[in-house]
């Protein structure tokens, strides 16, 4: 594959949260995300940067670019032939070999790897300021405020937070989810486990006194999750428990309100 644009010269060269070197254009105006959460990240921050998005980015609604597939299944081509200046993508939703080969395409490739809240804001702090070429959104501070705050007083809570069903599994160790509910006084009964999505059974999991289903990846509902488990259940957004961006500002106020119920 080529890419169909002139390069721009690049003007610095940064580290992206594994580590690589990323050479960033002095002017980023043409901004391909591979993320739902990085997508709204920038389009809350620089409307009109992006020009392609995945087709599960739904946030912000009525954003017009060009769909280039899944996550996983990414349509390589197409986002070449948008020459793009900077593709934003995450270690644990896009695949390393996709990245390698736009990469050998020669687009610039920025890469989050975030497990804890403030590990998100960091890396979107960088993210933003290093590879977009913007300024710190005023989202990024009202989140970074709220985030700042001590869990909620009352006794803690274990909790076992499944995201897929057929087979089970649910959140484990160094995750950001995770940390989200340890900050609002709910912790992981599987924070231990060796894997970060271990598979379960759930007439063996550790004891815990709460269940938490987010809506994605699996589209866990009131009808769908809850009766499978003895402990009580709560149905929460998806995009406010594993998204890191501007829903970081409604995330903490509305996930302690429904994890009250």
């Amino acid at each position: 594959m080529t890419r169909g644009a002139p390069d721009r010269r690049a003007t610095s060269t940064d580290l992206d949260d594994l580590g690589l070197a990323v050479a960033v254009p002095d002017r980023i105006e043409r901004v391909v995300s591979l993320v739902p959460s990085l997508t709204e990240s920038v389009a809350r921050s620089a409307p009109g940067l992006l020009v392609g998005a995945t087709d599960w980015c739904g946030e912000p609604p009525g954003l017009e670019v060009t769909r280039i597939r899944g996550t996983k299944n990414p349509d390589l081509a197409a986002i070449v032939a948008l020459a793009p200046d900077l593709v934003l993508a995450n270690a644990e939703e896009n695949r390393a070999p996709d990245l390698t080969a736009l990469r050998d395409a020669g687009l610039a490739v920025w890469v989050t790897a975030p497990t804890t809240v403030d590990g998100a804001l960091h890396s979107l702090d960088r993210m933003l300021r290093l590879a977009c070429r913007l300024q710190r959104p005023p989202w990024w501070e009202q989140a970074r405020a709220l985030w700042s705050a001590p869990p909620p007083p009352g006794p803690r809570r274990r909790a076992l937070i499944p995201v897929w069903r057929r087979p089970w599994m649910a959140v484990g160790r160094d995750t950001f989810t995770g940390d989200v509910l340890r900050r609002l006084g709910v912790d992981n009964v599987l924070a231990d486990a060796d894997q970060r999505y271990p598979r379960f059974d759930p007439a063996t999991v550790p004891p815990h006194d709460l269940v938490v289903l987010p809506d994605e990846p699996y589209a866990f509902s009131p009808t769908d999750g809850p009766e499978a488990f003895t402990a009580p259940a709560v149905c929460v957004s998806g995009r406010l428990l594993t998204w890191y961006g501007p829903s970081l500002v409604a995330a903490r106020t509305e996930l302690a309100a429904a994890l009250a119920r």
